[in-house]
Protein backbone atom coordinates (compact mmCIF):
# COMPACT_ATOMS: atom_id res chain seq x y z
CA UNK A 1 0.00 0.00 0.00
CA UNK A 2 2.62 2.68 0.62
CA UNK A 3 4.28 2.00 -3.04
CA UNK A 4 1.12 3.47 -4.40
CA UNK A 5 0.76 6.22 -2.34
CA UNK A 6 4.42 7.30 -3.30
CA UNK A 7 3.69 6.85 -6.92
CA UNK A 8 0.59 9.11 -6.62
CA UNK A 9 2.38 11.86 -4.82
CA UNK A 10 5.27 11.40 -7.71
CA UNK A 11 2.57 12.06 -10.44
CA UNK A 12 0.90 14.85 -8.56
CA UNK A 13 4.26 16.60 -8.18
CA UNK A 14 5.20 15.85 -11.86
CA UNK A 15 1.89 17.29 -13.08
CA UNK A 16 2.45 20.39 -11.01
CA UNK A 17 5.90 21.08 -11.79
CA UNK A 18 4.81 20.35 -15.94
CA UNK A 19 2.02 23.22 -15.14
CA UNK A 20 4.31 25.23 -13.02
CA UNK A 21 7.32 25.33 -16.28
CA UNK A 22 4.22 25.93 -18.73
CA UNK A 23 3.42 29.42 -16.75
CA UNK A 24 4.81 32.51 -18.54
CA UNK A 25 7.60 35.01 -16.66
CA UNK A 26 6.07 37.29 -13.58
CA UNK A 27 6.28 40.44 -15.78
CA UNK A 28 6.26 39.31 -18.98
CA UNK A 29 3.83 40.45 -21.66
CA UNK A 30 2.09 37.45 -21.81
CA UNK A 31 1.83 36.80 -17.75
CA UNK A 32 0.51 40.91 -18.12
CA UNK A 33 -2.06 39.70 -20.61
CA UNK A 34 -3.15 36.56 -18.71
CA UNK A 35 -3.41 38.54 -15.34
CA UNK A 36 -5.89 41.47 -17.00
CA UNK A 37 -7.86 38.33 -18.08
CA UNK A 38 -8.34 36.96 -14.65
CA UNK A 39 -10.76 38.57 -12.12
CA UNK A 40 -8.95 41.37 -9.74
CA UNK A 41 -10.53 39.97 -6.58
CA UNK A 42 -9.04 36.35 -7.09
CA UNK A 43 -5.48 38.13 -7.66
CA UNK A 44 -3.20 37.62 -5.40
CA UNK A 45 -1.27 40.17 -3.08
CA UNK A 46 1.75 39.32 -4.60
CA UNK A 47 0.49 39.37 -8.44
CA UNK A 48 -1.13 42.99 -8.05
CA UNK A 49 2.13 44.05 -6.97
CA UNK A 50 4.39 42.77 -9.32
CA UNK A 51 1.73 43.72 -12.02
CA UNK A 52 1.75 47.43 -11.11
CA UNK A 53 5.38 46.83 -10.77
CA UNK A 54 5.80 45.19 -14.60
CA UNK A 55 2.48 46.20 -16.48
CA UNK A 56 1.64 49.77 -15.54
CA UNK A 57 4.89 51.69 -14.42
Amino acid sequence: MPISKFKTLTLVASVLALLAACSPEVGSKEWCEDLKKKPKGDWTANEAADFAKSCIL
